[in-house]
């Protein structure tokens, strides 16, 4: 079946089933959703954090979302830029060094140490989550059994820290073309249930979603308790959302509602055009689907 017909196929079931009172979500009180909008720094216009923070203001862009590498050096410049505002760190986008699940021990202990650096300033910001990928193509020679063997090992203590720090470890599945492990959102909450750990979870993303999921209302049905983040992207090209005016969000913003997702729907995509225009374009067909979801 056509992709985008079986997920018309998907949420219309799933409407069906939410009426008659036999939806997963319909047996528990879930929290009204809220979709709030973040964006990752190299996305937001201006030329300064100052201009990208009043950008933010003025468009209700909430979430803040910067790469981790040398975080600790900008905690101080983010808070005081956030000052005053609604404005608030959301994850954090990887910038570790090493590989999580590397061959190499060597390797992995200086993913690890990269990491938990990383963790101690988000807890100061306030971030939901580092966002971390074990391995992308080509990073180690395990097999998936050994690597996820390892991975589960690691996150144990990478949680401990975490939740120390007072933030989060942020699984992200990708698409094959960039990883060969972890491609999809059950996978990686069934990790997070295997750690049992709050300081391990995980986030969607709906690019690498349009490759990898059959149907991405089930697909964020399936983690609805381990979910924190996601990103917003076209499919497939991975411009920014309504550069193709065909794509549809709403079976994934349908279940995002039904679980009551707290969290953030950030911008992680290409933008075609000027951002100062796109962005905002995109963030009202957005909401207009978020209504209709």
């Amino acid at each position: 079946m056509e992709r985008r017909s079986f997920l018309t196929t998907a949420a219309t079931v799933g409407a069906a089933l939410a009426a008659s009172g036999t939806s997963a979500s319909a047996a528990e009180p879930t929290k009204q959703a809220k979709l709030k909008f973040s964006c990752q720094e190299w996305i937001i216009p201006g030329k300064t954090l100052e201009d990208k923070v009043a950008f933010m203001k003025e468009h209700d862009i909430v979430g803040f979302e910067p790469g981790g590498k040398d975080l600790d050096k900008r905690v101080a410049q983010y808070k005081n830029a956030f000052k005053g505002s609604d404005i608030q760190t959301s994850a954090i986008c990887a910038g570790f060094d090493g590989v999580l699940i590397s061959d190499k021990p060597h390797v992995r202990k200086r993913a690890m140490e990269s990491m938990k650096s990383i963790l101690n300033a988000a807890g100061e910001l306030g971030s939901t989550g580092l966002i971390i990928v074990p391995a992308f193509n080509g990073q180690t020679e395990l097999s998936e059994v050994g690597g996820r063997y390892i991975l589960i090992d690691l996150l144990g203590e990478l949680g401990e820290h975490a939740v120390k720090a007072g933030s989060r470890i942020l699984l992200e599945p990708l698409n094959r073309g960039e990883a060969w492990f972890l491609r999809q959102l059950s996978d990686a909450a069934a990790i997070c249930e295997e750690v049992n750990n709050p300081g391990i979870c995980m986030m969607g993303d709906f690019y690498h979603m349009g490759i990898e999921e059959p149907c991405e209302y089930s697909a964020f049905m399936s983690c609805r308790k381990y979910l924190h983040h996601v990103h917003l992207a076209s499919r497939p090209n991975r411009k920014q959302p309504s550069y193709d005016p065909n794509d549809d969000f709403r079976p994934g913003f349908k279940a995002l509602k039904e679980i009551g997702y707290q969290d953030y729907c950030s911008f992680e995509c290409g933008i075609e055009g000027k951002g100062e225009v796109e962005l905002p374009k995109a963030m009202d067909m957005l909401r207009k689907q978020w209504a209709e979801a």
